[in-house]
């Protein structure tokens, strides 16, 4: 295995490389790598009972999606430090309690993304401080409702289903 990165394009969130790896024939190919910071995915649990998610516009869908909120880590900042800053600025909730839960490859085939969930609790709210280019509504929902969500198919967003699975688990253990 080689993994000799070849830069091709250098975004503000992602950046584009054609990776040279060895076959196991011994020949040599490229793949096209979507290289990532990593982000956070939060379940922001108002009680036992309730989750707080976000309607948000997607452009690259064309439509609104349900979802927990996230972030890209910034330059510089670790997710512990993400995850606290992407609670307040979507939601506005600041928690007293926020602890990682899991972490997960988001779409290892291209991308080298690596996603960290947590759980967020003793929530406190405040004012939001949405990016110019987001379309965020936070909506607060009981856990049965999100679960039949997902079910149904009105959650679609693949973190998110990730995100109240994992919470599932989570809050079964909490509370035995």
């Amino acid at each position: 295995m080689m993994n000799e990165d070849r830069l091709i394009y250098r975004g503000k969130k992602i950046d584009l490389a054609l990776r040279s790896i060895r076959l196991s024939d011994g020949s040599v190919s490229e793949r096209e790598v979507v290289l990532h910071r990593g982000a956070v995915a939060l379940l922001p649990m108002l009680d036992d009972d309730r989750v707080c998610l976000l309607k948000n516009f997607r452009h690259t869908v064309g439509k609104v999606l349900l979802e927990v909120p996230a972030g890209t880590i910034d330059p510089g900042e670790g997710p512990d430090s993400t995850a606290a800053r992407e609670l307040q600025e979507e939601t506005g909730y600041v928690a007293g309690s926020i602890e990682r839960v899991a972490d997960w490859y988001v779409s290892p085939g291209v991308m080298n993304e690596r996603m960290y969930l947590y759980v967020c609790r003793d929530l406190r709210p405040g004012p939001t401080a949405h990016q110019a280019d987001e379309s965020l509504e936070p909506i607060v929902v009981s856990w049965e409702e999100a679960l039949a969500m997902v079910r149904d198919g009105r959650i679609e967003d693949g973190k998110t289903i990730i995100a109240l699975l994992l919470g599932s688990s989570y809050r079964a253990k909490t509370r035995a």
